[in-house]
């Protein structure tokens, strides 16, 4: 048996109780206070195992972000690590579902996406100062606005990936045999205003033009603009349009959602899209939106996933690669072409669902995978 994992298998039961603990914590992306008080359990928790020292970045609407950093002035590189404080839950729900074992499961909201995957990074890290010396600084950054986009935290991840010689995500990996994720797809989003001619309908209906059936033709040409063989969609999520039922509807919208394996793809769609033109007389269309997420490609993750795959086998268990239409913080770091590997957290199931659960007996496992690629990594030259 490794070193790391010895040791990681040594603080299972303390780990476990930390996840107990942060499980029944509600951290709604929407409640700062709530988020930000889950936080300080986690930073406590570092301080007394790790010592190492903590910069907080303030949120006026989010949590406040929170950057964990060891080996400052251990040498010029970096490793980031990257996990999320926030859920999809909203407050009240721990207290109908708190956390709880069924066999060799654990249940509770948020557990799987992702307090067990931070959880399993601060131990991970504690594992690695605890066996070896240090020659690259740590950060484990937690983000808390994770779940609707990133849209405080992407910038302090970008600065920290950019100081950084390899980003593992700690995002759940996929599937009952715990796929690391080695490609996702990027995000766009898009809002369609149009504008139509209100009239009475039924005694000035010619003299209307109503903005719900330029909408139908919207709707079947972005819904046309999808290719399977590249790995695009275009999905119109939501749409809404007039006042009354005797009114030629003068007003509609809809909102869409974007996936893409590639930039050229992304930049190829987006023109489409933000080029959309009215087909019946007298309607105008507005358009706005654009990438939110760019795509993680594979080639960034390639040699990471080796590494991961051979560790495995050391370990005792074999590791497969997947892709995902889903996007993470990893997509950011990614596309700075920083060697970046997703899916590094729990293995389980359910996502945003009322099952969402993780496998016991992988805590420890997938813990001493992220030590060892750790590891790996401070001994290679930066």
């Amino acid at each position: 048996m490794s070193k790391l994992l010895e040791f990681i298998n040594g603080q299972q039961d303390a780990l476990l109780s930390d996840l107990e603990n942060l499980v029944n914590l509600d951290t709604p992306t929407s409640s700062k206070a709530l988020v930000d008080q889950a936080m300080q359990i986690v930073i406590t928790r570092f301080q007394e195992l790790l010592g190492g020292s903590v910069e907080s970045i303030p949120q006026e609407k989010y949590g406040n972000q929170v950057k964990l950093c060891l080996g400052e002035g251990s040498g010029s590189g970096q490793i980031l690590l990257i996990a999320h404080m926030d859920t999809v839950w909203p407050e009240g729900e721990t207290a109908k579902r708190p956390f709880r074992q069924e066999g060799q499961r654990l249940y509770g909201p948020g557990i799987f996406d992702m307090k067990c995957g931070l959880l399993q990074g601060l131990y991970a890290m504690y594992a690695v100062v605890s066996q070896y010396k240090l020659t690259k600084k740590m950060v484990l950054f937690i983000n808390t606005d994770e779940e609707v986009g990133s849209p405080s935290s992407r910038k302090w991840i970008e600065e920290e990936a950019l100081k950084s010689d390899a980003v593992f995500v700690l995002e759940p990996a996929l599937g009952p045999l715990g796929k690391l994720k080695t490609s996702r797809k990027g995000v766009g989003r898009f809002a369609l205003e149009i504008e139509g001619v209100p009239a009475h309908s039924g005694i000035n209906h010619s003299e209307g033009v109503n903005a719900l059936q330029e909408l139908a033709h919207q709707i079947l040409y972005l819904q046309g603009l999808t290719d399977y063989s590249k790995g695009s969609t275009v999905n119109v999520g939501i749409a809404s349009g007039g006042t009354a039922v005797n009114v030629v509807s003068g007003q509609a919208r809809a909102e869409l959602d974007l996936r893409i394996e590639s930039m050229d793809e992304a930049e190829r769609l987006s023109r489409h899209i933000l080029n959309v033109s009215p087909v019946l007389a007298n309607t105008k269309l507005h358009m706005r939106g654009g990438i939110i997420r760019p795509p993680m490609e594979q080639a960034m993750s390639r040699k990471l996933f080796a590494s991961a795959q051979a560790i495995a086998g050391e370990l005792g268990f074999s590791l497969e690669e997947t892709a995902t239409g889903g996007a993470s913080d990893g997509n950011f770091t990614a596309a700075l072409n920083i060697p970046t590997l997703d899916g590094l957290g729990a293995v389980g199931h359910g996502a945003h669902a009322l099952d969402e659960y993780v496998e016991l007996d992988s805590i420890s496992l997938r813990c001493a995978l992220l030590a060892h690629l750790i590891k790996e990594q401070m001994e290679e030259l930066n």
